[in-house]
């Protein structure tokens, strides 16, 4: 049996894979890091490292101060992005973030995360399922009446039009889309074509690291951010599917750990806002939330201060161009609600039960200012069972997958087909997949006005949306004749789909 997880990022589903090397894989489940448990002398004595996040005001002679008491309290600054006043700071002093809070110029600080810094725990695994080696042998043959040769299984093409819309305009080179995720693939050969290795670099220590193929995954079982990259650009060259602006160029830029936990630590992700802000990336895919805290509280210094340092970088990305797109989440949570139960948080050690105010307590990134949040539809378009929603906090909605909607397909599967890594391709589900095709869209907006601002092309997304509206009966996502969601709003804008499905087709003509 395959343990399913809440989190966005590792969708829903075991993936369903298809070899050209008939390789076997295995899906990662959810499991926590074993707890921390630390002496005071442990801590002193440098037995463990921990990360914390210092902002502050963004003038020189600030920063050179705070810099100095960091130094005076025994941290070690790791990386300093003075243009938006964060700094990321290692200190095995565990009350280094409440010594710094008062120094003068510091704005918040707090632990990034509650583990040690490289520590690592534990998951269990799901055997992979396969197709036939008939269904398997399809990618090795040449594309048919103008399709690739797994396209049929890509309802989501169809779905928002995007197969007739690359026939119009497939989209320019001159825009690129970055997945900041768990490692993008680039020698697949749907992705190679489109891969840009300039725009591309691993962030998982909070500085960006150049090196040519940091960026690919450290394994098989880190397969999402590939997926997600061949949604957004695989290549319409005759091999295995495609992506829906398959002339646009794609870039990865790593955040998750390289541990089978695949983490992302707040410092990881500003580091991946800035990288692409200052790289000329168009518009960044985010298919995840921020670790450790499902939802980062503004009354706790530390979720406090990783709210600050993780908004502080994305806005640095929009005021240099950079469109920034987030998944809603995958746990039907309803984001508009008066609280929600938080009951995986903190995920790098030992969770525990918390009513949140969602109007306090945030998701990031998907609930910071100017980033577009996307919820997940299935092949029928009405919401997928597991999509996070919220009436004023979904922008727009897209393909992203529903085993309990079956397409008329080939293989029936409800699930999104996309590019996997060593050449493979593989179904998932999940507010990730529905990301991708939004920040595609986006990027053939892009393509036709190149001069369009961040807020121009959510402003356009939004227009060229298609409402379904809420659903006249109760809402039973999986069947099971209970009630699973609410639909607040009206045709035009509501809590299932915001402003509605996005289009490519439109987004084109």
């Amino acid at each position: 049996m395959v343990h399913l997880r809440s989190r966005r990022r590792l969708a829903l589903a075991v993936p369903v894979v298809l070899s050209l090397t008939a390789s076997l894989g295995f899906l990662p489940a959810a499991a926590q890091a074993a707890p921390r448990v630390e002496s005071a002398a442990q801590a002193a004595a440098g037995a463990d490292t921990y990360a914390y996040l210092v902002n502050t005001k963004t003038d020189s002679s600030t920063i050179k101060s705070v810099k100095a008491a960091i130094k005076a309290a025994g941290g070690s600054i790791v990386v300093s992005y003075d243009r938006i006043g964060v700094i990321v700071v290692h200190s095995a002093d565990l009350d280094f973030a409440k010594k710094i809070r008062g120094v003068r110029g510091v704005q918040s600080a707090g632990a990034s995360r509650t583990s040690p810094v490289q520590a690592a725990g534990t998951t269990d695994e799901g055997a992979a399922q396969y197709l036939s080696e008939a269904e398997a042998a399809k990618v090795e043959k040449g594309s048919a009446a103008g399709e690739e040769p797994l396209e049929a299984d890509q309802w989501d093409l169809r779905a928002i039009g995007a197969d007739k819309a690359a026939a119009i305009d497939p989209g320019s080179r001159k825009v690129t889309v970055a997945v900041i995720d768990v490692g993008v693939d680039d020698t697949h050969p749907d992705l190679a074509p489109n891969f840009s290795p300039s725009q591309s670099a691993n962030c998982v220590s909070g500085k960006a690291d150049t090196t040519y193929g940091s960026w690919r995954p450290v394994d098989a079982e880190h397969y999402h951010g590939t997926h997600v990259a061949g949604e957004i650009a695989a290549a319409r060259n005759g091999i295995g599917v495609a992506g829906v602006a398959p002339g646009v160029k794609v870039a990865g830029i790593t955040v998750a750990q390289p541990d089978e936990n695949q983490l992302f630590f707040p410092e990881s992700v500003v580091c991946a806002f800035v990288f692409a802000a200052d790289h000329g990336v168009e518009i960044t895919n985010n298919s995840y939330y921020v670790d450790p805290w499902q939802y980062n509280c503004m009354a706790d210094p530390d979720q406090r201060a990783i709210v600050d340092s993780v908004n502080r970088a994305q806005l640095y990305a929009q005021s240099r161009g950079t469109l920034n797109v987030a998944a809603a989440g995958n746990a039907n949570d309803d984001l508009d609600s008066d609280a929600l139960v938080d009951d995986a948080s903190p995920d790098d050690s030992t969770p525990v039960t918390r009513t949140v105010d969602p109007h306090k307590c945030f998701d990031l990134p998907t609930q910071l200012p100017g980033v577009v949040t996307v919820s997940a539809v299935g092949v029928k378009g009405t919401k997928s069972y597991y999509s996070s929603y919220g009436y004023g906090v979904v922008d727009v909605a897209a393909p992203g997958g529903d085993k309990y909607q079956i397409p008329d397909t080939p293989s029936k599967n409800g699930r999104i087909l996309s590019t996997m890594p060593n050449d493979q391709y593989g179904f998932l589900q999940g507010t990730s997949m529905a990301t991708p095709h939004v920040a595609a869209v986006a990027a053939l907006l892009k393509s036709a006005h190149p001069w369009a601002t961040p807020a121009q092309l959510q402003a356009l997304l939004k227009a060229e949306a298609v409402n379904p509206g809420c659903p006249s009966d109760p809402y039973d996502g999986n069947g099971d004749g209970v009630v699973d969601a609410t639909c607040v709003g009206a045709k035009r804008v509501n809590g299932f789909y915001g402003f509605g499905v996005v289009d490519a087709l439109r987004a084109v003509k």
